[in-house]
């Protein structure tokens, strides 16, 4: 009897081994919270069916959590399978610990990537390597609180005349109707380089500028003509216009979500990420429009800006490489790219089902605004984070003490970023 006990045990070990080779579970580390996890759940689930035994399982950490960990994770050789985020925070990756897969001939091996554009490989590329694939594009238009358009007697503005027009009603009308001075005009940023840098970007892409601080060849623009208008004006929106929250230069992205989603701001950024969260009644509850950033020349269009491309990367210390890979790849399918429509609002495929989305939803999912892509100097000049950050404080600086004359400002904070690029460059 003991000897047919041995037996069955070991035969059932056997049919457990074999039924269990071909279990693998990856794990994709990403700062997307809910809807990142339930976006690759519904991955996980639809990646099954195609690699049976294969599950994906997803951490979401606060972004600067995420960074930490990514990093002490690869460089200790515990890293996890795949990571996803922003291209520009992948390169921060890159540049801590020069361990992520070139993806180039993983994307070569798709078939179907042909709604991929020029900037789309652009910006997933950083020293000749392709360090994410392309999977969402981040695009970031001006938001409107729909009701305090009603109540001041507005519409959607076009220029930027329009906008102050507007965000001076916004301030003092009391748009929200509770009889007390408790409302902003705008929602913005300014605590830290990306914070403040990161608005500027959209007034200067969304008004038809190319270029924030430097161009490709390395040189400052912020005091040529066109781009010194718009820096003054938007350094007054922060300062001599008081459109923003007094407190505004100690706000990084969590409080100014707060200011958003309190009900205090009439304009503000609406990424496609937002709109599921801000169409539920306990926030916005659609109580709001999108559309380009404001005109500052009528001779140049204007657009929503694309700030961004998310996308996925795989560590070359990946614990399970191969099939990490083959999950990158499933990720640029109809599947998968459905999936983050749904979940994440955001996807670069073009003969997706929008028609289940909310209006709201629909706007960035059709792309019926013109499109405007950022240019990521940090993919071009190494020394462009150290540039940036000594802008930031420059720019703070003159937030936080304006000076009578924004115009000398503006031409003495050029010559300074000149003569760092000059001195960096070499």
């Amino acid at each position: 009897m003991g000897r047919w006990k041995a037996i069955g045990g070991a035969v059932a070990g056997i049919w457990l081994a074999c039924a269990t080779a071909g279990a693998q579970t990856l794990t994709v580390w990403h700062d997307l919270g809910d809807n990142g996890i339930a976006w690759f759940e519904r991955m996980s689930a639809e990646f099954a069916k195609e690699r049976p035994g294969a599950s994906v399982r997803s951490l979401s950490f606060p972004t600067d959590q995420w960074f930490g960990r990514v990093i002490g994770a690869i460089n200790t050789d515990t890293a996890p399978d795949l990571i996803f985020n922003n291209y520009e925070r992948v390169i921060r990756i890159q540049t801590q610990t020069s361990r992520m897969m070139d993806m180039k001939p993983v994307l070569e091996a798709v078939t179907d990537r042909g709604f991929l554009g020029e900037d789309d490989l652009r910006v997933a590329t950083f020293k000749d390597r392709m360090i994410i694939i392309p999977m969402q594009r981040v695009q970031m238009a001006l938001g409107m609180r729909k009701s305090w358009l009603d109540k001041v007697g507005e519409t959607f503005p076009e220029t930027w005349d329009d906008v102050k027009r507007v965000a001076a009603k916004f301030r003092d009308g009391d748009p929200d109707g509770n009889g007390r001075a408790d409302t902003v005009a705008m929602a913005l940023q300014a605590a830290k380089p990306r914070d403040l840098i990161h608005m500027l970007d959209l007034f200067v892409f969304g008004s038809g500028l190319r270029h924030t601080l430097v161009d490709p060849s390395g040189k400052v623009v912020i005091d040529q003509p066109a781009h010194a208008q718009v820096l003054e004006e938007f350094l007054k929106t922060y300062s001599s216009y008081r459109f923003v929250a007094p407190d505004t230069v100690n706000h990084s992205f969590s409080e100014m979500y707060q200011v958003i989603e309190g009900g205090r701001a009439g304009m503000f950024r609406v990424g496609d990420w937002n709109v599921r969260k801000w169409d539920q009644p306990a926030v916005l509850n659609g109580d709001f429009v999108s559309g380009p950033w404001p005109k500052f020349d009528p001779a140049r269009p204007n657009a929503v800006v694309i700030g961004g491309m998310r996308g996925i990367g795989i560590p070359e210390n990946s614990p399970n490489k191969q099939l990490a890979i083959e999950f990158a790849r499933f990720m640029l399918g109809k599947a998968a790219q459905q999936a983050s429509l749904e979940t994440v609002g955001a996807a670069v495929r073009k003969d997706l089902d929008v028609s289940k989305l909310s209006e709201r939803s629909q706007y960035f999912a059709r792309a019926e605004a013109r499109l405007a892509a950022y240019d990521f100097p940090e993919s071009v000049h190494p020394w462009y984070p150290e540039v940036e950050a000594a802008y930031h404080r420059k720019l703070l600086a003159g937030i936080a003490s304006p000076p009578a004359d924004w115009k000398p400002f503006i031409a003495e904070t050029a010559r300074e970023m000149r003569d760092m690029v000059a001195r960096l460059a070499k």
